[in-house]
């Protein structure tokens, strides 16, 4: 009985860190899509910001990165309803290897 509630806590306490992991993955994938043809390959892109900057860019619904895009041809899209939805995927990916991370993204 102890050992089943000891693996039901494991269990319960990695589920995070799994989710996690699914939205950097999904983010990895969105980027690749989207980002790669101007930004190059993830580690590339990443790179550009530190983690912290890639939070500011992404804070008030991404107000600072679509400004960014202003003037490019990816505007449509970061003016899209897609880009909403794709928004914390991607922000989740390059914060965690943002230049000062120390991870390097294997795509």
């Amino acid at each position: 009985m102890k050992r089943s509630k000891f693996f039901i806590a494991i269990l319960i306490a990695l589920l995070p860190l799994t989710a996690a992991s699914a939205k950097i993955t999904k983010g990895k994938k969105i980027y690749l899509q989207k980002c790669k043809s101007c930004h190059g390959n993830g580690t590339r892109g990443a790179a550009l910001q530190t983690m912290d900057e890639w939070n500011e860019l992404f804070a008030d619904d991404a107000i600072e990165i679509k400004e960014k895009h202003e003037a490019t041809k990816a505007k449509k899209y970061f003016n899209s309803d897609l880009f909403k939805r794709h928004a914390p995927h991607l922000r989740d990916f390059l914060h965690e290897y943002g230049s000062d991370s120390g991870n390097v993204p294997s795509c």
